[in-house]
């Protein structure tokens, strides 16, 4: 009895629930910004699994190892951990009781990860070793387990919150009727949204997220094309596009609705029938074109839009679609409208669907359209292979002067899980050149939505979340917690990787001061972004790349110079920067681009710029010099 009562009386402490003080704190950094990292997964030899919150902590407690050396495998979507001699990406630490580490691992994302929005535990291990987390309901709010694609607009001074279908606690089945929250804007009460965001919830009886939008039928209901718009009085509206599923996943039934701010839920329904050529979609925007306001939808990119109105929205007869189809054409029966010349031509009409995904596919599989038709040629800006994107959204960047997308690929190295960044001068395009932000290791991260009520620094640094799931990715095994819920990130678009190619535009009546005939979109008001794009170059500086001066020459004409300008006899800097390149000889350029040739007239001196090797050279007409390196224009003209 004597040899078993220390047994027990060791049995029955290490039964006691630990403290704070008990609990090893492993907190892993960005070694760049010093900010902890959330998703990260570390895993003991024998297979425990820890994954860090969203403050990058995570708790370490196992009886028997509290005193040990443990080595930790470490990894992370988007991020690596330095290896050891053995190859192995992890530490070994030297456990106790109350002890702590700081451990630094680099970000290969472009975008940083900065927290999860939905969920339980949010901030599980910084509340189990006894640090302040930054949000009000860190471990359990509104009942909610997980949840799928957020939209969210601002609407009466409050950002209003929609999800699809969402887990609960207490059973399998949850909510599949588009559960809903409001958070206070950053300005007025809100958290900053680098540290988080504080969601109330509309809450039922049992204390969890009620449905919002529970229309009859069988089936979950899901919503998109949220947007705000101003009815006849003046007075602000929420509508959004409902749709009813059915197995597999079969859309039976959609309709336009309303939100009614007494019941704090959806009703007001407007059957939209499945076979509308038009209809709202995707994430909204609103723009004004020629003095009307729009809104504009898209999946990501903006093709179809509408009066911003109640009563022009609630009207499908007066919905238009950016398409190269004759007026009334269908999907069905697709006419593409050319002119005499057998060009493509587009416009808004109405009653028209555009020319995107399975149809303008079909029509490329029989030769009626070519791969290279419209504004979208989206494309990696490194070795040009193109990008299908899959969802999405656009909105305007004041500190870029355009429009920002934030893309979902697919497929790409993860079926579902990969980010990209574009950007474009007009909501239809010309959407050419992009970067990957984001990237999943065989794990999904779809629905991707910017929050613009979020930008900072004049639009310097945005926020953007997506979907956390290993559904669709063939990953049989779900992270802990993490699963099917909203992960946050922030993208800086001062980051010299997001320096990409914009349209150089030929204009026609260049200004009085300027003798240049070409410009970048930064250099006109938005309205002036029209005509011929030779090429493609950069309007900013980035890593290794050379301004570009236009000057008058002097006999005639424009001439352009690359990395210095030069004097005139005054001793005055000549010329001006039309845009930004590589030079000719840059040891490691991107496989986009290409050379700009010059070629000088033998007769009249005059010179002309090309980045088409120029067949008819002859003694009369020499081959030209590449002067710098630009990038390829797919787009004729906008």
């Amino acid at each position: 009895m004597s040899t078993l009562l220390p047994t027990l009386l060791l049995c029955s402490a290490l039964a006691a629930s630990p403290d704070a003080s008990d609990y090893f704190a492993i907190t892993v950094v960005d070694q760049e910004t010093g900010r902890g990292v959330p998703l990260v997964e570390l895993r003991t030899v024998n297979h425990l699994r820890l994954v860090t919150d969203s403050a990058g902590v995570a708790a370490f407690y196992e009886p028997g190892l509290m005193t040990q050396r443990v080595f930790f495998h470490i990894r992370s979507h988007g991020y690596e951990f330095a290896k050891d001699g053995f190859g192995y990406a992890g530490v070994r630490l030297q456990l106790k009781p109350g002890g702590a580490t700081v451990l630094k691992i680099r970000r290969r994302n472009i975008a940083e990860r900065l927290y999860r929005v939905t969920g339980g535990s949010i901030y599980r291990d910084t509340i189990l070793i006894g640090r302040q987390p930054p949000i009000e309901a860190p471990l359990l709010n509104g009942q909610v387990f997980g949840s799928d694609s957020v939209v969210n607009a601002v609407y009466r001074g409050k950002i209003h919150w929609f999800w699809g279908d969402t887990n609960r606690p207490s059973y399998p089945l949850g909510n599949f009727h588009v559960p809903g929250a409001t958070s206070l804007l950053p300005d007025d009460g809100g958290l900053d949204p680098d540290v988080g965001v504080n969601l109330e919830y509309f809450v039922g009886e049992d204390g969890f997220a009620r449905p919002t939008a529970a229309m009859p039928g069988q089936g979950p209901t899901w919503i998109d094309g949220l947007v705000v718009v101003p009815d006849r009085h003046g007075d602000e509206r929420l509508l959004a596009k409902y749709v009813k599923i059915e197995p597999p996943l079969t859309v039976y039934e959609r309709g336009l609705i309303q939100f009614d701010d007494r019941r704090q839920a959806f009703a007001d329904r407007m059957p939209i029938p499945l076979d509308a050529p038009l209809q709202p979609t995707g994430h909204p925007l609103r723009h004004t074109e020629a003095g009307t306001e729009y809104v504009y939808f898209g999946h990501p990119f903006p093709r179809v839009r509408v009066r911003a109105t109640v009563e022009h929205l609630r009207d499908l007869a007066r919905y238009e679609g950016f398409t190269c189809l004759q007026q009334g054409s269908r999907s069905t029966a697709p006419k593409l409208d050319r002119d005499n010349q057998g060009r493509l031509r587009y416009a808004w009409r109405r009653d028209t669907p555009p020319v995107i995904g399975k149809l303008r596919e079909q029509l490329i599989r029989e030769d009626k359209l070519s791969q290279d038709a419209g504004l979208i040629h989206l494309q990696d800006i490194e070795t040009g292979k193109p990008v299908t994107a899959h969802g999405g959204s656009v909105y305007w960047n004041a500190f870029r002067r355009r429009w920002v997308a934030i893309i979902l690929e697919s497929p790409g190295t993860s079926l579902l899980g990969e980010i990209w960044y574009a950007e474009a001068d007009t909501p239809l395009g010309p959407w050419v050149y992009a970067r990957k932000i984001v990237t999943h290791d065989k794990y999904s991260f779809y629905n991707p939505k910017q929050h613009p009520m979020f930008d900072q620094e004049g639009g310097r640094t945005i926020f953007f979340e997506g979907t956390y799931t290993n559904m669709f990715s063939g990953n049989p095994d779900p992270t802990p917690r993490y699963n099917y819920n909203q992960v946050m990130y922030k993208l800086r678009l001062t980051d010299a990787r997001l320096v990409l190619p914009v349209p150089v535009y030929r204009l026609q009546k260049p200004p009085s001061d300027r003798v240049a005939t070409w410009s970048t979109g930064e250099s006109l008001p938005v309205e002036q972004r029209r005509g011929e794009i030779p090429w493609f170059a950069l309007d900013r500086p980035s890593r290794n790349s050379r301004p570009v001066f236009a000057e008058q020459a002097e006999g005639g004409g424009v001439v352009l110079r690359v990395g210095t300008r030069s004097i005139d006899e005054a001793g005055e800097n000549r010329g001006h920067i039309v845009f930004h390149a590589l030079a000719v000889d840059e040891p490691d350029p991107p496989q986009t681009a290409v050379p700009l040739y010059e070629f000088q007239d033998l007769q009249t001196g005059h010179r002309r710029y090309t980045t088409q090797v120029d067949a008819e050279a002859s003694k009369d007409r020499p081959a030209g010099n590449a002067i710098c390196l630009v990038w390829q224009s797919p787009v004729p003209e906008l």
